[in-house]
């Protein structure tokens, strides 16, 4: 064999390895991402991570006040309550009811998140104006079942099945709300694409991304700056292995070209983890009666926060405008 042929071999075999190499790390970048999203038992260096993969930094005093909020909201609901998921998942809630209620509010949590510490702060708002109040835990978290989140995907469905635990207890009286942040925002948009009771009256959507796929390709390319492309189909694999759907198995504008549901949403002009662009999305797709906030200033979850006044109006005249029908 020629010295010049040894070369092109010899050189090829170490491109090859070089790319298999690539290709090992890029499996096992994917597969960590994957766990982070997914898992209930995240990697323990999710910690470290979890602030620059959803683009902000902790402010201290602020999270000082959401746990004081959760805490004291906790204490007010003391009434825990559990159904069965119809793929056999046991899921708890917090039912907190109200005197004379106007309406009921089913409220889903964020991920990697709690019902309490995503709604302490809004809670009293709500009941004082006259809602029951169903809190609950998403699977694959607190004391729920599962091991996997789905994102929504799997979520919607345990949506429903908190809208008809209401309807039992209640015999249909009142008008239902969906009430969620982040995730739960996500989950509630879904839930508007399955049929529903005829009493499911509104949405409220808070800083909502459009699919597992939009939100995980935001994260990892403007986030954490690595290149989605090659993980794509890595992770759609992963995905279907933890939860038996596809990234892409449906998205919250697919549900909204369909519904007839009412939806305010709302979202912070700074939020770095589900970039705006989604909720002007989802509002365009909204086939729908819809309403929209911008709160200026506003990071990610933190538009109850930053402007509370403006918020519970728009809530207010939301709720309002379904009555008068």
């Amino acid at each position: 064999m020629k010295s010049k042929t040894k070369k092109i071999i010899a050189g090829s075999a170490l491109a090859a390895v070089g790319l298999a190499g690539a290709a090992a790390v890029s499996h096992s970048i994917t597969d960590y991402l994957m766990r982070v999203a997914l898992d209930r038992n995240a990697p323990k260096s999710l910690v470290k991570n979890q602030e620059k993969m959803m683009g902000n930094v902790a402010n201290r005093e602020l999270v000082a006040m959401l746990k004081n909020a959760s805490e004291q909201l906790e204490a007010k609901v003391p009434e825990k309550v559990e159904i069965t998921a119809q793929d056999g998942t046991r899921l708890v809630g917090h039912w907190w009811p109200c005197n004379n209620p106007k309406r009921v509010v089913v409220a889903m949590h964020g991920w990697r998140s709690s019902w309490s510490l995503d709604f302490g702060t809004i809670a009293d708002f709500w009941h004082d104006s006259g809602c029951s109040i169903l809190f609950a835990e998403q699977r694959g978290q607190g004391e729920s079942g599962g091991d996997y989140m789905g994102f929504g995907l799997t979520e919607r469905y345990d949506c429903r099945d908190w809208i008809e635990w209401v309807n039992e207890k209640t015999d249909k009286v009142y008008p239902i709300y969906l009430g969620g942040v982040s995730m739960g925002a996500t989950t509630i948009l879904m839930t508007a694409g399955l049929e529903l009771p005829d009493n499911v009256a509104g949405i409220v959507a808070d800083c909502a991304f459009t699919s597992p796929y939009a939100i995980w390709k935001h994260v990892v390319e403007d986030n954490l700056h690595l290149s989605y492309g090659i993980r794509r189909a890595a992770a759609d694999v992963l995905c279907r292995r933890r939860i038996h759907m596809k990234a892409k198995e449906t998205t919250t504008m697919e549900a909204l070209k369909n519904t007839t549901i009412p939806v305010l949403f709302i979202h912070g002009s700074d939020d770095h983890f589900v970039p705006i662009e989604m909720t002007y999305e989802n509002y365009k797709a909204c086939a729908a009666e819809k309403r929209l906030l911008v709160v200026p200033g506003a990071e990610h979850a933190m538009s109850y926060i930053v402007d509370k006044e403006k918020y519970e109006d728009a809530i207010c005249r939301f709720w309002q405008e379904q009555d008068e029908k």
